[in-house]
């Protein structure tokens, strides 16, 4: 998989992320096997693990719940302090 379908397929999933203009990286950690996600808007920042098999399933259309959850309170956040 590579990282253009992951970030895709996540911003289509987590929607918010467009909606509230974060910015997106992932990186891929080979020798652990799993993608480093990494949100941020201004000088907030969120850096979260997903696994290659999570990430798959992302990618197959099943909602990652673990991201979903720190993607949301990600927002909420950053919602309050601004």
């Amino acid at each position: 998989m590579s990282k253009e379908a992951l970030a895709a397929k996540l911003k289509e999933m987590y929607p918010e992320i467009i909606q509230h203009n974060l910015d997106l990286e992932l990186e891929f950690k080979k020798d652990k096997d799993y993608w480093v996600i990494k949100l941020s808007k201004d000088d907030h920042r969120l850096h979260t693990l997903l696994d290659q098999k999570d990430a798959q399933a992302c990618i197959d259309g099943t909602q990652c719940v673990y991201l979903g959850v720190q993607i949301g309170q990600f927002v909420k956040n950053f919602e309050y302090y601004a």
